[in-house]
């Protein structure tokens, strides 16, 4: 079995309700049920499959393979009875016309005085061919799942179906766990290729935290080389993984697919974005924009400041997918016929733009999770204005979306050669200057991946970036005044 990478607070989490059935819990019902949603590729059944093989106990694992209800059901009970369970054999020829039959088939093969693990992979698609399997989920968990020490798996990798399910007034509210498994952090990152943390944030930005990426990625490998390595072949997770992302949440020749193309093709407006796709009329193109938000596979953020503004402003949700639309999705047929030299060529020469831009979303959730931020600190986002004059890369409110006071700016520079200086400083004074709600007392940040040669800002390292994402407090920024850094 492949490595398994990071994730020591997710698998405590599982660790920590596994111990809950096989304590026995509440008098008469030690079972448990958790449903565990997260972006596909991020490791969810991985994830279950590191908690079964630690805890050593019998585990059904059904992964949704497509067909009708009957095949699924008679896929269940199938994988049971060749499964590891007690009761396996019980369920070898057996047949079941629904799923509540099939699951009370199944809880009578669990064992009644020792733990196991019953997982269903792909609930959205589960429910797809059969709606009616929620209720059959609330019954058999009420009645019988609940009385065996079993923990009960849901996952899936639909955000929105998933949370769906967890809603009041749906069977199966209240009744499970709810669980969201982000990518891998950029600590996570760093610690499993063990790069140094300028790098570990590009290849964050890269991989995009997905373990698939992370594990085929040689330790201490730098970023170009990793690349060239990758793109040289086109069975490679870096390749195809942006494709199984797409296949199964925006099909090719949908108009959805069309826009996420062009928002990753780095069209952030709406207008932009219209001009990008001239063949998507207005009424589709904002069907398609909303839909992609509600799947979250977009996000869409306004600016922030003391000012109401409703220049929104559009940007890949997935770290991985943003990357895979810019550079390999539309070079595909270049790496089929093993050209990825030239994909690989064309990616170098844009890398440095597109790396200062898509490290922004990430610099803002590493500062969202640092201490020692200006005291009432209450939001980070950035700011800009329908020509994007100013621009502001981090901007801190005491609230979003309209904050009643500014209470930081700064400016991302990701070069690697040279520090944020004295033009930036400049800059970023102008930029200060003509933000509602700042003024020339407002606190400047400067975020680099090469240090500060300026005494005036308050400098954020890569370091601290990563160490945002490590358990404990992170240590704060140092105020200005410090003794300037350079890489």
């Amino acid at each position: 079995m492949a490595a398994f990478i990071g994730r020591a607070y997710e698998l405590a989490r599982l660790e920590r309700l596994l111990a809950k059935v096989v304590g026995g819990g509440r008098a008469g019902r030690p079972g448990r049920a958790v449903l565990l949603r997260g972006r596909r590729g991020v490791g969810k059944s991985r994830l279950v499959e590191e908690l079964v093989r630690r805890a050593g106990v019998p585990c059904l694992f059904h992964s949704a393979s497509g067909g009708t209800r009957a095949e699924q059901v008679a896929a269940l009970l199938d994988e049971g009875a060749a499964s590891d369970l007690p009761g396996a054999r019980l369920l070898a020829g057996r047949s079941a016309d629904s799923w509540q039959a099939a699951l009370h088939l199944l809880a009578e093969a669990l064992p009644v005085e020792s733990p196991s693990v019953v997982v269903l992979d792909g609930l959205p698609e589960l429910l797809a061919a059969d709606p009616g399997l929620e209720e059959a989920l609330q019954a058999a968990f009420a009645r019988e799942l609940s009385r065996r020490p079993a923990l009960l798996v849901l996952i899936g990798s639909d955000l929105a179906v998933m949370e769906a399910v967890n809603q009041r007034g749906r069977p199966f509210y209240m009744r499970a766990t709810d669980m969201l498994l982000h990518p891998l952090s950029p600590a996570d990152v760093a610690d499993a290729l063990g790069l140094p943390a300028a790098e570990a944030v590009d290849a964050r930005l890269v991989s995009g935290g997905l373990p698939l990426i992370c594990r085929e990625w040689t330790p201490g490998l730098a970023v170009p080389e990793y690349l060239r390595r990758a793109l040289s072949h086109p069975a490679s997770p870096l390749v195809v993984a942006g494709e199984r992302i797409l296949a199964a949440e925006a099909p090719a020749g949908t108009q959805a697919r069309t826009v996420l193309a062009a928002v990753g093709a780095g069209h952030r407006s709406h207008s932009a974005i219209g001009r990008a796709v001239p063949a998507v009329p207005r009424a589709s193109l904002n069907r398609a924009l909303q839909s992609l938000v509600e799947r979250r596979l977009v996000t869409a953020s306004l600016p922030l400041s003391t000012r109401p503004s409703r220049e929104t402003r559009y940007h890949v949700t997935d770290g991985h997918l943003r990357f895979w639309l810019a550079f390999i999705g539309p070079r595909l047929p270049e790496i089929a016929r093993d050209r990825g030299d030239l994909v690989l060529a064309r990616l170098l020469r844009s890398w440095d733009a597109w790396r200062e831009a898509a490290v922004k979303p990430l610099v803002r959730a590493s500062l969202r999770r640092m201490g020692g931020l200006p005291e009432g600190t209450g939001a980070i986002g950035g700011y800009w204005t329908r020509t994007d004059d100013p621009e502001i890369d981090i901007v801190g409110a005491d609230e979003e979306p309209v904050g009643r006071r500014v209470t930081l700016v700064g400016s991302v520079t990701w070069r690697e050669d040279r520090p944020f200086d004295r033009r930036d400083l400049d800059a970023l004074i102008v930029r200060r200057s003509r933000m509602p709600g700042a003024d020339a007392g407002t606190p400047l940040f400067a975020v680099s991946r090469s240090g500060s040669a300026t005494a005036e800002v308050t400098p954020v390292t890569p370091e601290q970036l990563v160490d945002a994402w490590r358990p404990g407090p992170p240590p704060p920024p140092e105020p200005p005044g410090s003794r300037p850094r350079t890489g």
